[in-house]
């Protein structure tokens, strides 16, 4: 019985973590797409494009009654300006990120190869915060508009009419169980319902557009009110430039499009630093997934325009969040109506699924490797678990619904193709292709100028991706603090002459002097080892002096090499560089320990200052009062006190 008891939480721990990785493993599996398992040799990209097609086609269930509700009998003129921007910029802009950023990190692994310290950091973390944004809300957006076709279906109102907020916590629910379970197959599944939805959709629009054709009073109509109301092609085209930063949802998808990246197959030839078959494929799906979603947008746009009344688009009208279902009941009959809400309600719910694998691949990537993160974030299990949960409270506080979540959705979307924007103008420019330079630098400003339309019309959205930045910095800091003491080294090299100290001291007693170097002359090391050998009451000068170089103190885990020198023909000298004083000292010392078989010591003076002070010096800048952190450190990695390297302070 207690067998049982003890394997269990065992077995569930094992099946938890699977596909965690070492710390720091060079290659190592920091989300669903770094590194697939071996059976996993990639998708046609057509195949990937469903997987982000369910995030970016689903918009189609929704997008033409916001396009109306927004752009009123301007919807299809918005709509084209929408394409417009869809087709000369954010793609573009996104085949550009592929190219930069192959291995599904998109322009935020851009960005942050251009700022180093804390300032780097804190603006990937920002990022990520409207990445967070944009996903979590695209998967509970999605769920809450997925119930809204169920309950709104003429068969079921009545009986679901009052369950909205339970449908949708049960989907949100039904993802998540779906990648607890695994993702890999659910590719298939998301070929087969981005083909049956578009393939519903054609009939839709075909349908639509006959109608039109075939009751021509309809166009006249519809272009008799457009110049009634706002009298010139010109008119027009102004207020569709003023209404559109409202359809920005229209430009969901390419974000997810580069995070699934790594799934697409490419060439036999590709190695990982030079995927080149996988970048050429990926354009292709982000190229193949514009001009269809283009194609559906103006349709859709102009169908649903001129054949549904303006009022069944407002809050409580039939047509309100699902103005292609409303045409298929209205023209196809209840029996392809309810097969459409079917599909529509099948490939919003799945939706989230792109959502949370674009979450899955990017926060792994980042928040463990700045220690911001637990060790577990790195396995998929828990953080679905965690995304799930938060998915939860989001749905909670929107009450399930769709418009609510919509500014939130658009500014982080917004906010992300901005950043891809810049980050490859930046690119053009180092890369002194003049040209490209000023087309990127012309659409970032047109993509900046939409994001600031939009948080001027919806504030609420950026107040929203503020909170999960708010968030998930507090979060990050606070595992930072907690996991300060880790060794935080990945592995350790010593050169020739660093081995050559180390295996002549092995026979005596292994003793190192930590030294800040100043001026590095023979006094600065004479009078160092006088102190030692006062405050240790101690004889003799069979000493190495070990130096440590801060680089970037906000990294958190690095190799650590280290170098060996004899200076001044006299005073032998190790040095390293590393994020962290304390933590370098603590990783080389149990390295000599494994390799020598002998206890090293080491030799400290105390630093001046107050205590709380040096700690912050510690945890900002990788330095301040070494010697009781050293000892710390080596306290939490060697448990056993009689196998631990030896501190000594005087």
């Amino acid at each position: 019985m207690a067998t049982t008891d003890l394997a269990s939480p065992s077995r569930l721990r094992s099946w938890m973590l699977q596909g965690l990785s070492d710390m720091g493993k060079t290659g190592g599996h920091t989300g669903p797409h770094a590194e697939p398992e071996p059976p996993h040799k990639g998708q046609r990209w057509w195949r990937v494009m469903c997987l982000t097609g369910v995030d970016y086609f689903s918009t189609l269930g929704y997008q033409p009654g916001i396009a109306a509700l927004a752009a009123g009998l301007l919807s299809p003129i918005a709509t084209i300006v929408l394409v417009i921007v869809t087709l000369a910029g954010a793609l573009p802009v996104y085949r550009r990120v592929a190219e930069e950023s192959p291995h599904g990190e998109g322009s935020i692994a851009m960005l942050e190869r251009l700022l180093s310290f804390w300032k780097g950091k804190l603006f990937v973390l920002t990022l990520l915060g409207f990445a967070a944004t944009d996903f979590l809300i695209t998967i509970t957006l999605s769920a809450a508009d997925a119930s809204t076709h169920l309950i709104e279906n003429p068969h079921l109102t009545s009986t679901l009419h009052d369950h909205k907020m339970l449908i949708t916590l049960v989907l949100v629910a039904l993802l998540g169980a779906v990648f607890l379970k695994g993702f890999l197959e659910a590719i298939g599944v998301a070929v087969a319902l981005v083909g049956l939805y578009l393939g519903l959709n054609v009939v839709v629009v075909i349908v639509g557009l006959w109608h039109v054709i075939t009751e021509g009073h309809v166009i006249t109509d519809w272009s008799s009110a457009l110049t009634a109301e706002h009298g010139n092609v010109f008119v027009m085209i102004g207020v569709a430039l003023i209404v559109f930063p409202k359809l920005a949802l229209g430009l969901s998808g390419f974000e997810t499009g580069v995070a699934v990246m790594p799934h697409v197959k490419g060439d036999d030839g590709d190695t990982e630093e030079h995927p080149t078959g996988r970048i050429r494929d990926t354009k292709k799906l982000l190229t193949a997934a514009a001009l269809i979603m283009s194609v559906f947008l103006i349709a859709t746009s102009f169908i649903t325009t001129l054949l549904i009344p303006e009022k069944e688009f407002e809050s409580g009208g039939k047509a309100n969040g699902r103005a292609l279902a409303y045409l298929a009941h209205d023209y196809l009959g209840g029996v392809f109506g309810t097969v459409y809400d079917v599909s529509t309600i099948a490939i919003l719910w799945f939706a989230g699924a792109s959502a949370m694998a674009g979450l899955l691949n990017l926060m792994p990537r980042y928040l463990p490797r700045y220690g911001m993160a637990p060790h577990w974030a790195r396995a998929v299990r828990p953080m679905v678990i965690v995304f799930t949960l938060v998915g939860f409270l989001v749905t909670w506080v929107f009450d399930a619904d769709v418009d609510a979540q919509g500014g939130a959705y658009a500014t982080g979307v917004l906010v992300l193709i901005s950043s891809a924007a810049i980050a490859v103008t930046i690119a053009a420019r180092k890369a002194g292709q003049r040209n490209w330079t000023i087309g990127f630098a012309i659409i970032s400003a047109v993509f900046l100028y939409v994001t600031v339309a939009n948080v001027i019309e919806r504030p609420d959205g950026v107040k929203i991706g503020a909170c999960f930045i708010a968030g998930i910095i507090l979060v990050s800091l606070l595992s930072r603090l907690a996991r300060a003491f880790e060794l935080r080294v990945t592995s350790v090299t010593l050169d020739p002459m660093a081995e050559r100290f180390i295996r002549d001291m092995a026979s005596r007693k292994i003793r190192f002097i930590a030294n800040e170097p100043d001026q590095r002359d023979r006094a600065e090391y004479h009078d160092k080892i006088e102190q030692i050998r006062e405050d240790n009451d101690m004889p003799g000068d069979d000493f190495v002096f070990v130096e440590v170089t801060v680089l970037d103190p906000s990294e958190f885990e690095a190799s650590l090499t280290v170098r060996g020198e004899v200076l001044h023909n006299r005073y032998r000298v190790l040095t390293l560089e590393s994020s962290s004083i304390p933590n370098a000292l603590a990783a080389l010392l149990l390295h000599v320990r494994d390799t020598t078989g002998a206890t090293p010591h080491i030799y400290f003076e105390w630093t001046e200052g107050s205590p709380f002070h040096n700690f912050l010096r510690f945890f900002l800048f990788g330095q301040g009062e070494v010697a009781p952190v050293t000892r710390e450190v080596l306290r939490e990695a060697e448990p056993d006190r009689a196998r631990r390297p030896r501190v000594h302070t005087g």
